[in-house]
């Protein structure tokens, strides 16, 4: 094919395949370059002005972690987004330490309680006017007592019970904000104050001198009910039976709720807590949820009972930057505990931190991807190779060509390790992203020329060649291959890339890196496809179309 038929075709093609459009791309869409390339072979189109190469905002999330068998990749919250939208909610600058002054959290829970205490003297009198003696039960943690600093600044969102215990002996929580004066005046009206808890029987006195320390007057050790650890005197009360040998946070909640009602001779008129299995199973004239997004403990309704109203919200509004922390109330934060269980759905994990290699949902969407890219990015390799312009595609490393799941989740639990990723990285140990090692390979054969940019370091830069290989990449070369300086020796910032500050941001190394690809210095290659799994890896031009991977696993902006 040659002259103007190539041309022709070449344009029909881009047509067919750049399309765009929407405000943020699903995973495998295909954005086409604003500019085309230029005569010089410089692409000049760039995206993320206008909005279109950022992540979504709006899920859809069940609290089971089911959604990550129907929401595709980018329809998961993704979790670092996640975790900065929490921080912001708590006033917590980035160091795991709430604010305990002023913040989201506390301006929430500020209206929550002046809404409750203005209840307080009506229910009272209600029920005194009909003999009845009026309670009100509360859970400790997130409902009485503070958990965020334990939960975040020390555990990073992965709950360890052994440092749980160091965290109740030495009572340290301070209070959950406006709730030592409801509770206080709460008891001054009359009403007697319960402890209800999932803490141990023998954290119990520690959990009581606790909350003395932090002002409430009201709890007592008769009214206060932990949980039997099934050791010596520990043992389960006569007055719950449950369906199995083991309760439920529901059974063992609301039979002991009905053991103060029936047997001791109380109305229970509030019943508060942060969890929605605090409140399930009745026994209570009215409850109270409190907001917690940093952990769900879920638990089946009695039997025979149903409680659908009692139960997390589904729809979600969420910026990637954190931002709505300081919009969105506490229950309108995607949980993370849920969220981590609908990415492990996702990628097939059964809870042990290594997915599926053979059968997901991700795989799934994957193939779907890959499937679809492959005829479009084969065919304009081979129109531009017929035409000699010299065509490339541009791959990042980390889950776009080599899958790092295992290591995020089955190692680091979610919480980035350098020193650690370096481990993975020289150790080769990374299996390739599925699909891809196909898409590259025909890419390759259709004639481009296959060339990796990654975040990765110079020093990493020989092990992740490896890697490729050993997993069945054949396109990509040491001369081609770009990963960034250090800053140490020899790995020095390059003379083609400029940054607006000492520290180059993503955008700046890769999006120049890709005009130096495609300008004389770099062999005038025209990129006609940039894949990545981060918006950061496609933002800034300099190639025809952007392909996004799916991937809510971490989020560099």
């Amino acid at each position: 094919m040659g002259g103007v038929a190539a041309t022709a075709a070449l344009a029909i093609a881009l047509t067919l395949v750049g399309a765009s459009g929407a405000q943020a791309l699903p995973s495998g869409a295909a954005s086409q370059g604003q500019n085309g390339q230029g005569q010089n072979g410089q692409g000049q189109g760039g995206h993320g002005q206008n909005g279109q190469l950022a992540p979504r905002t709006q899920f859809t999330m069940a609290p089971d972690g089911s959604s990550g068998a129907t929401q595709g990749g980018d329809g998961i919250p993704n979790i670092d987004s996640v975790k900065k939208t929490i921080a912001t909610y708590y006033g917590d600058p980035g160091t795991g330490i709430a604010n305990t002054q002023s913040s989201p959290y506390i301006s929430e829970m500020t209206r929550i309680v002046a809404r409750a205490t203005s209840q307080l003297r009506h229910t009272y009198d209600k029920a005194v006017a009909k003999g009845e003696k009026p309670a009100i039960v509360f859970d400790a943690d997130d409902t009485t007592l503070w958990t965020y600093d334990m939960e975040v600044g020390d555990m990073h969102f992965n709950y360890n019970p052994a440092e749980q215990d160091v965290w109740v002996q030495g009572e340290r929580f301070p209070a959950v904000p406006g709730m030592v004066a409801f509770v206080n005046q709460a008891a001054a009206m009359g009403y007697t104050v319960f402890g209800l808890t999932g803490r141990a029987d023998n954290q119990k006195a520690a959990t009581l001198g606790n909350l003395a320390k932090v002002g409430y007057t009201a709890f007592t050790s008769d009214d206060y009910f932990t949980k039997w650890t099934g050791q010596g005197a520990s043992q389960q009360p006569s007055y719950i039976t449950c369906a199995t040998t083991s309760c439920t946070t529901v059974e063992y909640k609301a039979l002991t709720r009905k053991h103060i009602e029936q047997d001791l001779g109380y109305t229970i008129t509030l019943s508060v807590g942060d969890q929605w299995s605090d409140l399930q199973g009745g026994y209570a004239d009215s409850i109270l949820k409190l907001p917690n997004p940093t952990y769900y403990l879920p638990s089946p309704d009695l039997p025979g009972l149903s409680e659908p109203k009692l139960a997390p919200r589904t729809h979600f509004t969420m910026k990637p930057d954190g931002s709505s922390g300081a919009t969105e109330p506490g229950d309108g934060i995607p949980n993370i505990d849920s969220v981590k269980k609908t990415i492990a759905t996702y990628y097939g994990d059964p809870g042990t931190g290594i997915s599926n290699k053979t059968a997901s949902p991700y795989i799934t969407e994957m193939r779907r991807i890959v499937g679809q890219q492959i005829p479009s990015v084969t065919q304009r390799c081979r129109l531009e190779a017929e035409q000699h312009r010299n065509p490339a595609i541009v791959l990042d490393a980390d889950d776009t060509t080599l899958w790092t799941y295992d290591m995020e989740v089955g190692d680091m639990h979610f919480n980035y390790n350098p020193a650690e990723q370096d481990v993975w990285v020289q150790g080769e140990k990374f299996p390739a992203v599925p699909g891809m090692v196909a898409l590259e390979e025909a890419a390759k054969k259709a004639g481009c020329t296959v060339i990796g940019l990654t975040g990765r370091n110079d020093n990493q830069k020989a092990a992740t060649l490896g890697n490729l290989a050993n997993v069945g990449y054949t396109g990509f070369t040491a001369a081609n291959y770009y990963t960034k300086w250090t800053g140490v020796g020899t790995s020095q910032q390059p003379s083609y890339i400029h940054c607006a500050a000492a520290s180059c941001t993503t955008i700046e190394y890769k999006s120049q890196t890709r005009a130096h690809v495609e300008s004389a210095a770099g062999g005038r290659y025209d990129i006609v496809a940039n894949f990545g799994d981060q918006f950061s890896d496609l933002i800034g031009g300099h190639a025809d179309r952007t392909i996004k991977l799916p991937n809510p696993t971490y989020y560099l902006p």
